[in-house]
């Protein structure tokens, strides 16, 4: 597994990571010892970083990732994340006494009394332009409870914005072949600044993996069968806001682009690890093989112009439109 530099934190972190959403909640029926052994079979295959948040399962995704920990002796990084247990988004709830019991509860279900890396969870835009937001994670920074903090993002001018505060570390953004808006402009700003990116969605909530059809159903649990149009949070956050009839054509023509050997889903992630902006990809898993699938994406060989061209024109016939000037 090949790693890169996280940002400024100094951390190599391995460029296929893991999303601890899946094992939380919200994708359907999954059970804890499946997740552990996905997560075991992917830092037997070389992940050093995952990425959870409270909300995930209301701490059961934090949960699975100490008890995980304590049976490894590798070292790991963990990214939680913040903020969307609030009873209503609004910029006003993200204050010293909400954040510092986030804080709390997140230290005790990851069994530290360090997190690696807090990112506030998708807040409203106003809250990127609340400078006291920012200056109470540097009171947690000072207070020793948490040792860097970042961002989630839903859209990249909310990007942009956050990395004018000269501590955050790290932004985490949808970035896919369906999502291309932020190799544009973020990321060589991001690289300037030696921000660390985090690609979260990477493979559009499965529809990148090419297994599903105009027949697939999901789970009423499951958010691609009750956040098809943004019913419960950001529709972008279900098949990357991609319609999903759309998303299939899509599908069928980067199909054709796919090496032998590779899988759509490994394709998809290469295609994401070509951008150097890029600090990883950090797919979700449910079961071990999954994970291990995941994280042979790393060892495809790089993607051509010609292939790199062909995904972007894909993306400008069935996709721009749709999705651009949205996220």
């Amino acid at each position: 597994m090949n790693t890169r530099v996280l940002g400024r934190t100094g951390w190599k972190v391995s460029e296929i990571s893991f999303g601890a959403w899946a094992i939380g909640g919200a994708w359907g029926d999954v059970s804890d010892s499946e997740s552990l052994a996905a997560l075991e079979k992917a830092v037997d295959c070389g992940v050093n970083f995952i990425d959870t948040a409270d909300v995930y399962g209301m701490g059961r995704s934090e949960r699975l990732v100490a008890q995980l920990k304590r049976s490894r002796k590798e070292q790991i990084v963990v990214a939680t994340k913040a903020g969307r247990r609030l009873p209503a988004q609004t910029a006003d709830g993200y204050n010293r006494q909400n954040l510092t019991g986030f804080v709390e509860d997140s230290l005790r279900n990851l069994s530290t009394d360090c997190l690696d890396l807090l990112q506030l969870h998708c807040p409203p835009t106003d809250v990127y332009y609340r400078p006291e937001v920012f200056g109470e994670l540097d009171r947690l920074v000072e207070a020793g409870k948490i040792r860097y903090y970042g961002v989630s993002v839903e859209r990249v001018e909310e990007a942009l914005k956050a990395i004018e505060y000269p501590n955050l570390q790290t932004v985490q953004i949808i970035f896919n072949c369906f999502r291309q808006r932020p190799a544009e402009l973020f990321f060589a700003e991001a690289a300037r600044k030696r921000v660390g990116i985090l690609t979260r969605v990477p493979l559009a909530s499965g529809l990148l993996t090419g297994k599903m059809t105009r027949e697939s159903s999901f789970a009423a649990d499951d958010h691609r069968h009750f956040n098809r149009h943004g019913e419960a949070f950001d529709v972008g956050e279900t098949f990357s806001g991609v319609d999903f009839e759309t998303g299939l054509e899509a599908v069928e023509e980067l199909r054709r682009l796919v090496p032998p050997g590779a899988s759509l889903a490994q394709f998809a992630l290469r295609w994401i690890l070509m951008f150097d902006a890029v600090t990883c990809a950090i797919p979700g898993a449910k079961r071990p093989d999954q994970a291990e699938q995941n994280c042979r994406a790393a060892d495809l060989a790089s993607l051509s112009k010609e292939t790199m061209a062909a995904v972007k024109a894909v993306y400008d016939a069935k996709i721009r439109g749709q999705a651009h000037q949205r996220w």
